[in-house]
């Protein structure tokens, strides 16, 4: 006498097994385990998803959080530096090609990288609204400076060249201050010829410019001499006037993100001054001339913020430090 057993989920052939009163012997089947047509593998693989997706959503907050931290380093680190520049860089786009072309972009990208690993959000920051003012004064009144034959090329966006002939003294104080340099009692002094040589350059820049369009007498600072707009060495009272006041708004800046004080931004304005009296002099008498073609713009620019550093240095170190003893 023997039992029958058949099963119907999955289909397979009839198995005999020994009689026996108790059921413990019949071998289970797992519905899980085969392909059971009453299965509803769709509801099952939505809750994996939705399980899946709950997981992440703390990952991301995860990542982004590590970012933010990141960005925030005190003291900051190349990762931080890098990675703010490249968030910063991206959501500002559209202002960076207003004013730039793209081997521009990357020379100011590196500059901001090191900026940022130097002196942190607020030197970048002091470099941001230099070119910002720096590029607003370029565009002032475009198609009459073009139309005259004085405005810059490629309807002023500026390239590499530009971008390092502006800035070479600024990374120099900023790779002295990285590397310590004179340990800690030279780091303000870095800071200080930082911010001169770009309140130098935005000077030049915006006085040059706005004398292009509004200055309505030129003068060559080595004869005072009428001579035509955009002349080398020529200077306008328009154009000095607004270099000086834009030479002020950026030591304002720099003083109010702590990267100088008072004292120092005044002598940040002063040395700015003199340095591009000593640029209009230079172009004057030597730029263009026989002799000195290598003399473009690019050098005299790095000529003229490496006066501006140079001399806020040298003023902060003799000149007002003695004064405060």
């Amino acid at each position: 006498m023997s039992t029958l057993l058949f099963v119907k989920f999955p289909p397979v052939p009839s198995v005999r097994f020994p009689h026996s009163n108790s059921l413990h012997n019949i071998p289970k089947f797992s519905l899980f385990n085969c392909k059971n047509p009453h299965y509803n593998y769709n509801l099952n693989h939505t809750k994996m998803l939705s399980i899946q997706r709950a997981n992440a959503v703390p990952s991301v907050q995860g990542a982004v959080s590590g970012a933010m931290n990141l960005m925030q380093s005190a003291p900051p680190t190349w990762q931080s530096a890098l990675l703010s520049n490249i968030v910063i860089f991206v959501l500002g786009s559209p202002i960076l090609l207003s004013g730039l072309s793209l081997s521009g972009i990357a020379a100011a990208f590196l500059l901001g990288t090191l900026t940022w690993r130097a002196f942190g959000p607020s030197g970048f920051l002091l470099v941001a609204t230099y070119f910002v003012i720096g590029t607003a004064a370029t565009k002032v009144k475009m198609a009459q400076k073009e139309a005259q034959g004085v405005a810059e090329k490629r309807k002023g966006r500026r390239g590499p060249g530009s971008v390092i002939g502006s800035s070479a003294a600024g990374c120099v104080c900023a790779f002295l201050s990285i590397y310590g340099v004179g340990g800690k009692a030279f780091y303000r002094l870095w800071q200080v010829g930082f911010v001169s040589s770009f309140c130098t350059k935005l000077s030049d820049t915006v006085s040059s410019e706005i004398g292009k369009a509004y200055g309505k007498t030129t003068y060559l600072v080595t004869t005072f001499k009428v001579v035509p707009r955009g002349t080398e060495g020529a200077v306008s009272v328009e154009g000095t006037v607004a270099g000086l006041l834009a030479s002020i708004i950026l030591a304002s800046v720099g003083c109010y993100m702590g990267q100088i004080n008072a004292p120092e931004a005044v002598v940040c304005v002063i040395a700015s001054q003199i340095a591009n009296l000593g640029e209009s002099i230079i172009g004057a008498a030597f730029q263009e001339k026989e002799g000195f073609r290598w003399l473009n713009n690019d050098a005299v620019n790095v000529i003229n913020i490496s006066m501006g550093s140079i001399l806020a240095v040298l003023i902060q170190q003799f000149v007002l430090q003695n004064w405060r003893t």
